[in-house]
């Protein structure tokens, strides 16, 4: 079951929320994306608060913040997993956005103690990333190679060969492309703005080289928009919903289904794992813990099956 996109709350109720969704906005050096998530899930939340309380009742009870308590948070819990039947990743995610919520409340003296500090995530054991194997990577580079522009191949290549997040791969500039003859480096400001190099192998290096030929010089970003100001002029980087679709629609030609820019960077990750100390593969992901990079030490269940059929009688 799927939650609806924007779910209706009371006139109060939004009153109630609207001074956290201004300081999403003005007070936190958040992504767009990131400020829509964190918002989007205390609005359903508090859609629902509005909704249970309602059952069995005469008239809404409008959804307030001083109404919470952690039983309704747990209750909320128990919803997303066993009505709504979502993932763990996906309720954890939605009670560290309450989470955050009831501690914004408490530091603005909405509340006085926070509801949700006791309430646990959902435990879940960490599963290897989805990424591609040898034969859809194979079967995505030869759909690109056979249809694609320049750009798009690039693209690709440099998204599967350097594992860039969406956003770092869309917003590279022509100045941050350093290239020699045996060696070369991107370099990358990521999440928090945390500055790193990441070196470009051969076949990055011929990618980049191609395609700067053909890139006019009064471009700037690397990947520009197709879409042009009023003088003509272009307006900016590719945005990430435009890397969505084309990735999307090499992979639909592969046949290889739901691929998103972030399995090109697991794949990445994955492959390197095999081959470089973990400390080293950190630096390259631009993770600052070494637990959010062992995920690329974990066997696919492809691994794990061909582990297991090594003792099979037959």
């Amino acid at each position: 079951m799927k939650r609806p996109a924007r779910p209706a709350l009371s006139a109060e109720g939004e009153l109630a929320l609207a001074p956290y969704l201004t300081y999403l906005q003005d007070e936190q050096d958040l992504s767009a994306a990131t400020r829509r998530n964190y918002a989007s899930d205390v609005r359903h939340f508090a859609a629902w608060c509005e909704h249970s309380w309602a059952d069995g009742q005469d008239e809404l009870r409008p959804f307030s913040p001083t109404a919470m308590s952690t039983p309704t948070i747990t209750a909320y819990r128990s919803y997303l997993q066993t009505v709504l039947g979502l993932r763990p990743a996906t309720i954890n995610r939605y009670l560290v956005s309450l989470k955050r919520y009831c501690g914004w409340a408490v530091d603005t003296g909405v509340i006085a103690r926070d509801p949700a500090r006791v309430v646990k995530l959902i435990p879940r054991t960490p599963q290897a990333p989805r990424q591609l194997t040898d034969q859809e990577e194979e079967a995505l580079l030869a759909a690109v190679m056979q249809s694609g522009t320049l750009r798009d191949r690039t693209l690709l290549v440099l998204a599967l060969h350097t594992g860039l997040r969406a956003e770092e791969l869309c917003r590279l500039k022509r100045e941050h492309v350093h290239l020699g003859r045996r060696s070369g480096h991107v370099a990358v400001y990521g999440k928090r703005n945390k500055y790193r190099e990441v070196p470009l192998n051969s076949t990055a290096r011929d990618a980049l080289t191609l395609y700067l030929k053909m890139l006019p010089q009064a471009t700037s970003y690397l990947f520009a928009s197709r879409k042009r100001g009023r003088s003509g002029e272009v307006v900016g980087p590719i945005g990430e919903r435009a890397l969505i679709y084309i990735i999307a629609k090499y992979a639909a030609q592969a046949r290889v289904r739901n691929l998103s820019p972030h399995d090109l960077r697991h794949r990445f990750g994955y492959r390197m794992a095999q081959t470089v100390p973990l400390h080293r593969l950190a630096q390259l992901m631009g993770h600052d813990s070494l637990d959010t990079t062992l995920r690329y030490v974990r066997g696919t269940q492809q691994d794990l099956q061909r582990a297991v059929e090594t003792i099979a009688w037959a």
